[in-house]
Order: C-alpha cells, then sequence, then structure tokens
C-alpha cells in the first residue's frame, strides 16, 4: 500500500493531534463599566454597614449580659432575704416586749435569755448584711415615698410636720422593704425650697 492510500485512511497526522489546543489570553477592558464599578462600590457599603450593626449589637448584647450577671448575684436573694426580715422581726418584738423596769430588774436567767436574742439578732443582721442586705433608718428625715410607707402620723411639735419619726432594708440599690413610718403632725411644716434656687428675699 502506498503513502497516498494511508493518508486517504489517516488524514491527520499522529504528530499535530498530540498537540494540546491553546485559548486565546483573557484581556482585561481598558474601561470598566461605570454601573458594575457603582453597583460594587453600593455593595461594599451594605456590608460595611450590616457588619458595624452587628458589631454593635454584639456589644449591646455583652453590656445586657454583664448587667444581668451582676444583678443575679446581688438579687438573687430577694425572696430569701424577706423571709430572713420576718423573723428579725420577730427577735425585735421579743426584745420589744420585755419593759425596761423588768429588764433592770431581771434575774441572771430572764437577762441571759435577752442578751441572747439580742445576739441572734445582730448576727442575724450582720449575716444580711454580708450578702448585701443593709438596713436603714430614716429617723429625722423628710417622708420618702420611694423609701418608706407612712402608716400613721405622730403628734410631735418639736420637728417639722412630715418627718419620718421611726425605721427599712435595701439590697444593692433596691429597696427590699420599705421603711413602715409614722410621720409627724403638729409642727411647722418644712420650709420648701425657693424657686431656681434663690434666697427668699426678706426685704
Amino acid at each position: 500500500m502506498t503513502d497516498p492510500d494511508l493518508q486517504k485512511k489517516n488524514p491527520v497526522n499522529p504528530e499535530q493531534a498530540s498537540e494540546p489546543v491553546v485559548s486565546k489570553p483573557y484581556i482585561m477592558p481598558d474601561d470598566p463599566d461605570p454601573a458594575s464599578v457603582e453597583a460594587m462600590a453600593l455593595e461594599v457599603a451594605e456590608a460595611r454597614d450590616k457588619m458595624l450593626r452587628t458589631l454593635a449589637e454584639m456589644e449591646n448584647l455583652r453590656q445586657r449580659t454583664r448587667r444581668e450577671v451582676a444583678d443575679a448575684k446581688t438579687y438573687g436573694i430577694t425572696g430569701f432575704a424577706r423571709d430572713v426580715l420576718d423573723i428579725a422581726d420577730n427577735l425585735q418584738r421579743a426584745l420589744d416586749a420585755v419593759p425596761a423596769e423588768t429588764r433592770a430588774a431581771a434575774d441572771p436567767g430572764l437577762t441571759a435569755l435577752i442578751e441572747g436574742v439580742e445576739l441572734t439578732e445582730r448576727s442575724l443582721l450582720n449575716a444580711l448584711e454580708k450578702n448585701g442586705v443593709k438596713r436603714f433608718d430614716p429617723m429625722g428625715q423628710k417622708f420618702d415615698p420611694n423609701f418608706q410607707q407612712a402608716m400613721y402620723e405622730v403628734p410631735d411639735p418639736s420637728v417639722p410636720s412630715g418627718t419620718v419619726v421611726q425605721v427599712g432594708f435595701t439590697i444593692g440599690e433596691r429597696v427590699l422593704r420599705p421603711a413602715l413610718v409614722g410621720v409627724s403632725k403638729g409642727g411647722a411644716k418644712a420650709a420648701p425650697a425657693a424657686a431656681n434656687g434663690n434666697e427668699p428675699n426678706n426685704a
């Protein structure tokens, strides 16, 4: 068989078939489309805005969680503390039930009992204070409805009207139990504060 016959059966040269086909390289356009640049800038701005919002929300969440943990530590015993205050009240009632004359003339047994009740009351109040529960005494102060609950009025002309003359408890910065107070009446009314902080004109 001659060469022309081989070329008719195999028109493609094996050496040529093994050469790889190379595609043309991609050439960036000299002037990009202004619309695509504007869309890309808008997309970047939106992504940046979302990122800043997420960071702000995470910071707010961290601060809120920190406050909630602090409140849980401070105010977690509120219910228990209120129950314990009932015990403190009963100890104080037991001490108040003994007249001063009886206490002065008491035999050693009664004296030891009274001292034991007083010691128990002090220990209980100290334990409460270690856990953030503090007793506040508004005696002689102007009545404040945020911290005191007026129960009755006490005739006392020696102090201005509306002055607290009897005792509450706070836990942290909150009122655990308002002072159940007697408010004085019959004395001179407390002088109102001068308007705008100016002294009244006595002329």
